[in-house]
Order: structure tokens, then sequence, then C-alpha cells
């Protein structure tokens, strides 16, 4: 870092693949993104998953060991300039708290588990800044754990899907032991077109100009086709009829003869063909060009704001909020009246600076989101809120950052059963606890869903539990006992988690009691 210009700075995305994991190192130089490096390592994280979900302490420990590695390249960059971004095999693993835990003492970034279809995203936008802009892009993406299959035009993604087949997986679930036969190679590719079967006519019906593949599968078969004799890389259908030949003459995949192919590659290779197979047949593919941008290139143009067209997330949470008929003029009722609170309250919150204006962000989008649950039931709708928040597919946004959505929806009303919520890693519980403060009594204050504008309020912290609604109109309440009701009821609720909720009169500056 002591050579960076005063102009220039350094930026880098990390992708915790279940394979591998790459971290690309860039510089903006007046507006402009120069890679400067890119570094992989294979970790194996997909075979130290078992049938339990659980992952291994010596695959997590193969993790922890490549991200210290990392972390000494980007000792001194500042959080700001880093993502990493972890995919399938974390999404998987239900102990996946002990390796970000452990993995924050090794590389102090937040490390972000991506959903797969946010992965899909990111991969297109990744290739989409790499390759010249074509009228509309297929972008395939064989990874170890799922394979990403998305369809967009310049650097929108239209149509876009994760599933969960990968070289690691298929490899132990079709090739036990590297046994390899003609049976067992076709009936993996068969079980990838079954995956693909309900969603194969929508791509081929919206139709594509040019289609890429990312990542190691869609680099390795292009370098060994390369070295069947086609200087071009294209992948076409007869080329991988002609490579899955070569490949079945051996009995085992360690005995893979086949020009380029490296030894660490070959264990997954075949299982990897087997998907390109299924994919090429099931979409009827003509010819399939490499791109090196994939996942950590989609990061890294995202780290820096120069290089986003808009926010994805103001779309989705848009698109989510007329798909459940959510009230959006009551709803940003709430949104202005939480986001006066959290202003207001700020200095009190006592949150911490790197991570403030994501949680303003995440407090606005669940007041905007937070009665999504009414089109399923009235009764109990904030938790079916929560529900549709924590597992629906919402673009551009992480899983922590979805799992914060879906908590303030689960309790911006009634019991505050806290012991129900989930644990975080990026963002702390304490921290979450004041949004849900404030998303609380945005809401309440709101009930009434009329056009009468509320009298001048505020909140005042005198300490962490103990909060206060101040109100310039000493009467404010006696016309309204409704909402008197329902700040009692709140008081209620409050006191009942440990916490106090006073309402008091605050004169206006300047002004004296009579």
């Amino acid at each position: 870092m002591s050579n960076e210009t005063e102009n220039s700075r350094h930026i880098a995305a990390i992708d915790l693949g279940s394979n591998s994991f790459h971290m690309v190192v860039a510089k903006i130089v007046n507006n402009d993104l120069q890679l400067i490096s890119k570094h992989k390592q294979r970790v194996h994280l997909a075979s130290g998953l078992d049938d339990d979900r659980i992952l291994s302490d010596e695959a997590i420990q193969r993790g922890l060991d490549c991200l210290a590695m990392f972390a000494e390249r980007i000792q001194d960059f500042k959080e700001e300039d880093v993502r990493i971004a972890a995919t399938h095999t974390l999404r998987q693993a239900i102990n996946r708290n002990q390796f970000l835990s452990r993995a924050h003492q090794v590389i102090p970034y937040p490390i972000e588990v991506i959903p797969g279809v946010e992965e899909a995203r990111l991969i297109y936008l990744g290739v989409a800044h790499t390759q010249p802009q074509a009228e509309s892009m297929l972008v395939v993406d064989i990874g170890g754990g799922s394979t990403e299959i998305i369809i967009g035009q310049g650097f929108e993604p239209q149509l876009v899907n994760s599933l969960q087949m990968g070289c690691v997986s298929y490899t132990e679930r079709f090739f036990n032991k590297g046994k390899l036969t003609e049976k067992n190679f076709y009936k993996a590719s068969l079980a990838a077109e079954q995956k693909l079967e309900n969603l194969s006519a929508q791509y081929k019906k919206r139709g594509w100009e040019k289609a890429f593949g990312s990542s190691g599968t869609a680099k390795a078969i292009r370098e060994a086709i390369v070295g069947l004799g086609h200087d071009d890389g294209i992948i076409t259908q007869d080329r991988l009829d002609s490579l899955i030949q070569a490949c079945l003459k051996a009995n085992n995949l360690n005995e893979l003869d086949v020009k380029n192919l490296s030894d660490d590659r070959k264990p997954v290779f075949v299982a990897g063909l087997a998907i390109m197979h299924a994919v090429f047949k099931s979409l009827k593919i003509k010819e399939m060009h490499f791109s090196d941008g994939a996942l950590r290139e989609g990061l890294l143009y995202e780290v820096e704001d120069t290089f986003k067209y808009d926010d994805i997330r103001i779309r989705t949470t848009e698109n989510l909020a007329n798909k459940h008929y959510v009230d959006l003029a009551h709803a940003h009722n709430v949104k202005a009246l939480a986001s006066e609170f959290f202003v207001q309250s700020a200095s009190q919150l006592n949150l911490p600076k790197r991570t403030t204006d994501e949680l303003f962000s995440l407090l606005k989008w669940a007041a905007l989101l937070h009665e999504v649950g009414l089109s399923m039931s009235l009764q109990g709708y904030h938790k079916h809120s929560a529900y549709i928040l924590r597992y629906t597919n919402m673009p551009g946004f992480n899983s922590e950052q979805q799992l914060v959505i879906s908590t303030l929806a689960r309790f911006h009303r009634k019991a505050l059963k806290l012991g129900e919520m989930n644990e975080f890693t990026i963002y702390k519980k304490k921290h979450i606890i004041q949004l849900i403060r404030i998303l609380r009594l945005a809401v309440v204050l709101n009930g009434q869903r009329n056009d009468s504008p509320l009298p001048s309020v505020s909140i005042d912290i005198s300490k962490d539990d103990e909060w206060s609604i101040l109100c310039e109109d000493k009467d404010w309440l006696i016309d309204n006992k409704l909402l008197e009701a329902d700040l009692n009821n709140e008081k209620g609720y409050w006191e009942s988690a440990g916490w106090t909720l006073n309402i008091a009169h605050q004169p206006k500056p300047n002004t004296t009691e009579e």
C-alpha cells in the first residue's frame, strides 16, 4: 500500500467457493478499475460437508489457513474496500457460524453468506463488466456445490436461477471412490437434466445472443478443448461429446489423460463436464465462450459506487411490496417516522460507525416491507412477514441482511420474545434490538392509518433500556384514546422485555408551562 498514489484506491473481493477460495485485488484510478492481482487456493470445502450438513474441523481449518494468507495481502485495506462472499457450502452448513466466527479472527472483514440468486446476480455482473456488450447474454457458472444460470441484457440480469448441483457434490454422488464408467457419467448428466427440466423452456423462449461460461469448470473445459486441437477454445456440443469420449477411456477420475487438465482439477472435472453436457442439451446451446469475469469480479464492481448502475435493492423491495399488496402510503409513513427517529437518536444508539449507514438502510427497507405477511393472514401477520422476508428471493441482499429485515418484521408488534431471535455474524444483536425499538414506535404511532398528521414527536434515550416519546403538545392523547390505549399496550410489551417506555410532554423551545 506504500506505493498507492493520492488519486488511486485499492479494493479487494474474496469468493469463498465450495471447491476454491478466490481473491482479486484492483486499483481505482480516475474512475477506472484496474486489476492488480488474482489469488486462488483449493480448499475443498464441500468435501468436508457430511450428510447432516456439518462442516468438518479439517475443512474449516483449510478455509482458515487460506484466509490467513489472503489477509496478509489486504491487511492495510479499509473495511469498506473489502467484500467477502460465501456461497453454497457455507449456505448449507448448519455450523457455518462456527466457521464465520473463527474466520473473523483471521481476516477482520465482514463475511456475507449470500443466497443462490444473489450469487447468480453477482456472477452475471462480473461477466457483464468484463465482456463486450451483447444484445443479450446467457451465463452458466458451474461451481463446486451449485450451478447458476442467468439471462440478462447489458448489466441487468433478467432471468436468474441457482440449482443445487456442482462438480464436487456430483463427484461424491455419482463417482464413488473415483470410479468412472459410461453408465455413471450419463446417470450424472441425466440427474442434471432433471434439475433443468422445469426451467429450460423458459430460457429457450427468452433466448440470448451470446453464451458465456464462467469459473473453474468452464475454464477447465475450455482448456481441454484447446488441448483437443480447437485453438479458439469455443465450447460446442460436438466438442463436448469428443471430450466426453476422451474422458471415458479412463476407469478412474485420477487416471484421466486429457491435455491441459491439471492434476488437482481431475477429481471433479468429469462431474462438471456431465453438468455442462446437460446444460447444453437442455438449453440447446450452440456455442459458449469462456469469461474470466465471475462472482469475485461482480463483488469487486459493487465495492465501488462508481460502478453501480442503480441500487438493485430498491427494485427488490418495491417489487416485493407490490407482489404482496402492501399499503404503500402507510408503509412510507412508517418509514418516514422510523427514519426521523433514527436520525434524532443516532448519537445515543451507540451503533458502530462502520455499519450505521447499512443498519439505517435495513431499517427503512424493513419499514416498507413489515406488512407483507398481511397477504397471507391478519392473524400473526408479523410472523408471516418474517417468514416471507427470510425465505423469498431478494436480489441485492445477502443472507444476513435478509435475516435482519426478517427479524425487524417479526418483532415490530406484539410480544417481544427475544429468545427467538436468530444469531448474527456481521451485525450485533444489541444493535438490531435498537432498530426493533425504533420500528415498533414508528408502527404504533402510525397505527390509526389516517391522514391526520401526528403532532411533533421525538424520542430520547436516557439509558440503553429506557426510552421516552416526547411531544410538544401536552394534550395530544386526550383526543386520541385509541392511540393512548395502543401506547399503553406497547409499554406493557416493553416491560415484559425488561425495557422502559415513557410518554412525556416536551415544551417547545423558549416557551414555559402555563
